[in-house]
């Protein structure tokens, strides 16, 4: 469904846009999605709306499943620092997450509720893990949920063509960066 509505407090939501997973996606792809979430940002600053940033330092403690999981060896120095890009503000909110949602055991929902912020606007990597587990996650939360689909992307073009195509629609309205942007100004 195609973005209809603005709320009067939306926030941004940016997913996993931090150095060691966006230096090793360096796609045309990635790229346009990097610049157009960092606009979005901009805009949603300009309009004294909320700017979520959220980074991923490993997985979940105790995980037995995957032996070269984040969780038993050391991150590189600056990996799970945010991207320049994103030129964070101090007005910025920081959310750092171990598992897939950004709502699962961070505060993201207290902090959102505290600001009376009713919808979402979701940009980030990777489109068919992250974003679309914060997705789901935010319809369960009951939130408005919007997901900017060009300021996504996703290693496996076919698994985020699967996500924004199948997926998204049942969980809440899909735009353009452009059209977001449109609709934050006009609203303001």
């Amino acid at each position: 469904m195609p973005l209809t509505t603005l709320d009067p407090t939306a926030a941004l939501v940016v997913i996993d846009l931090q150095k060691g997973i966006v230096s090793a996606h360096t796609d045309s792809a990635v790229i346009a999605a990097v610049a157009r979430a960092a606009r979005l940002a901009d805009v949603f600053r300009q309009h004294g709306l909320p700017v979520v940033l959220v980074n991923v330092t490993g997985r979940a403690p105790g995980r037995t499943d995957d032996s070269g999981s984040a969780s038993t060896f050391a991150l590189p120095d600056g990996w799970a620092d945010l991207i320049d890009e994103l030129d964070v503000r101090p007005t910025d909110h920081l959310i750092t997450k171990r598992r897939r949602s950004a709502f699962h055991d961070t505060g993201l929902d207290t902090l959102l509720r505290d600001l009376g912020v009713t919808q979402v606007v979701l940009a980030g990597i990777s489109t068919s893990s992250g974003v679309e587990s914060t997705a789901r996650s935010a319809s369960d939360h009951g939130y408005h949920v919007v997901l900017a689909t060009d300021a996504m992307s996703d290693p496996a073009a076919d698994a985020h063509r699967h996500s924004v195509e199948r997926v998204f629609p049942r969980l809440g309205e899909t735009a353009t960066t452009a059209e977001v942007v449109t609709m934050v100004e006009e609203a303001r």
